[in-house]
This record gives C-alpha cells, structure tokens and sequence, in this order.
C-alpha cells in the first residue's frame, strides 16, 4: 500500500545495508511509515536474507531499492541512494536503526527551526533506552582520543579544556535541540541545499570516520549541526559486522588514520603525526590480539570438553553379612 504523501515530511531516508539480518526490516517499516521515500541500497549481502526482507514491502511505490554486487563502503553506498533521492531533505539511516514514532518529524522541525542549521542527529538508545555514545559529540581530535585512551578523563571536572571526553551522554540530557560539533551517521538529517555546497560523502572512507569527516566539513563551510533529543531512535550497534570484527576494527583503524591525516595534518608536526598513527595502529593489534586470545580460550575450551572422560572403575560390591542364628 502507498502512502498519502501530502502529510508526510518532504524526506527521502537512504539505507545502507550490509547483512543487517532481520532488523532490516523493522527499520524500513519504522521509516515509510514517517517520509515520502526510502532508498535502501544494499551493499552485497547475503542474498536470500535480503529477498526475505524485500518479500514484505511488494507494493511500495515511495520504496526503491539498489543492489549492489560489491561492497563499496558505507559512504560509497549514501551516494548510491542520493542518485535516487527525490526529496529536499535527506536523512541517512544504518539498518540497525529503529526509528520511534515521530522521529523524523522531529528532526525536520529542528532543521528548519533555526538558520544556517544543515545537519541534525537524534537521539540513539539501546535496546534498555540508555543513551549510546555518539549520539551528541565533539569531534575525536588526536589529542582527545589520547585523552579518552589514557582514561585522562577523570581530570576533567578540575581542567575541563584539557581533558574532556569527545562523547557527550554522560552529560545531562538536554529538553531542547542544541549545537554539537557532531553527530552519528546512524542517524543523519541533511538538506540537500547544505549538501550540495559541502559535498557528497568521501568514498575514502570504507568503514567509519565518514561521518565525522562530513561534520567537520559542514562546519568548515558554516553550517550548524544540531542534537536532537525528541527524535529517538533504538540503535542495535554492531548487527551488521558482529560476524567480522577484525575487518569492521581494520576499517575502522584506517578511518581514523585518514580522518586525521585529512584534517589535523597541519595542527600536528610530521613527528607527532606520526606518533599519532603509531598509536592507532597499536591499539589494533592490542585488538586484534585480545581477540586471538579470547578465541583461543573457547576453541580450548571445546577440545578439553569434547575429549572424553575416562569412566570410573566399578567399586566392589560388600559382602552381605550373615543371617544371624535364632
């Protein structure tokens, strides 16, 4: 069934999917129930899974779906979606993002509330409604991420300048729509018209980091980006790469090499740069190598239990005593 577009927000939602399992489709379904169009773009999953999802939504008009046969990355993949996007605001979505009633129309509002507001986020919980971090934040500096790293944090009450953390939900949840330096891509509102002047999002980025590369770039052209706590949203962080987690941290290390290197290169001298990348590089084989461990504690595990044990020797049976004489 379609849906009666005249009181819908003038939005397109754009999907990126990649083996997003089930929850698929309980994100498309929470979002054509609030926008005038989904794209979903779907980035080489599983086939059967996606065809199971798809199988539920026959007769939309307002639906179009991109298959794509390789993986080309999640921002690779946004761009897929606005070649297709008909509408003047744009709000990318992860597939692992369940948006609660009213969420778009929330965001809506707050980007058009103020000027020179080109970018919005919502607010994103667990499964429980706690608050993710990420949600509101600031930008990740090298220096912060060191500060956050070190659990140098701790000395933020005394010397907030220095030492406070980039995530922000540890801080009192605002009433009203407030100006952050960043938001999830999660859960991302954009006009078109902000877009069309910072840029489409950077194909560079394969796996993480291009969301904070498209806010410091909003930023730079003069556009405000704001938090918006009444447009929740269920985030079930981690569904699409649950299975692959060394490749998910791979890319996710290497984002972060090429956020830094793209936009604090000139703030930090070639030898502190490099120092800084020593370090993110450090952290994933300190990754990689609790992950090794771990698999071999449970594939140990498994052996130890699988071998079997040897069964006890039957213990001899006590002679009865003799019946006594009467």
């Amino acid at each position: 069934m379609d849906h009666m577009h005249d009181d819908m927000p003038p939005v397109t939602v754009v999907v990126v999917n990649h083996n997003a399992g089930p929850l698929l489709a309980d994100c498309l379904r929470a979002a054509l129930a609030q926008t005038r169009q989904v794209v979903l773009v779907d980035n080489a999953s599983e086939p059967r899974p996606v065809d199971d999802v798809l199988g539920c939504f026959p007769a939309h008009s307002d639906f179009d779906v991109v298959r794509c046969p390789v993986n080309a990355g999640f921002a690779a993949g946004c761009n897929r979606g606005l070649a297709l996007a008909r509408e003047p605001i744009l709000l990318f979505l992860n597939p692992d993002c369940i948006l609660a009633a009213g969420a778009v129309a929330a965001l809506v509002r707050a980007l058009g509330g103020e000027a020179h507001i080109g970018m919005v986020g919502g607010l994103l919980t667990d499964e429980q409604g706690f608050e993710q971090g990420g949600s509101r934040r600031a930008v990740p500096t090298p220096w912060r991420s060191f500060v956050r790293g070190f659990g140098l944090t701790r000395f933020s009450s005394r010397w907030p300048r220095l030492f406070s953390d980039f995530n922000l939900h540890g801080q009192p949840l605002p009433t009203a729509p407030i100006d952050v330096e960043a938001v999830s891509g999660a859960c991302t509102m954009v006009t078109r018209q902000a877009l069309d002047d910072v840029g489409l999002w950077d194909e560079g980025f394969f796996l993480h980091c291009e969301d904070l590369d498209l806010c410091m770039r909003f930023r730079k052209r003069g556009w405000r980006i704001q938090f918006v706590p009444a447009a929740r949203a269920v985030h079930h962080r981690g569904m699409c790469g649950r299975s692959r987690p060394i490749f998910v941290e791979w890319h996710k290390h290497k984002g972060m090499i090429r956020f830094y290197q793209k936009h604090f290169r000139h703030q930090y001298p070639l030898g502190l740069m490099g120092l800084v990348i020593a370090g993110v590089w450090l952290r994933f084989v300190a990754f990689a190598s609790r992950l090794a461990m771990r698999r071999l504690r449970v594939a140990a595990g498994q052996f130890v239990g699988a071998i079997p044990r040897p069964r006890a020797a039957a213990r001899p049976r006590a002679a009865s005593a003799p019946a006594s004489s009467s």
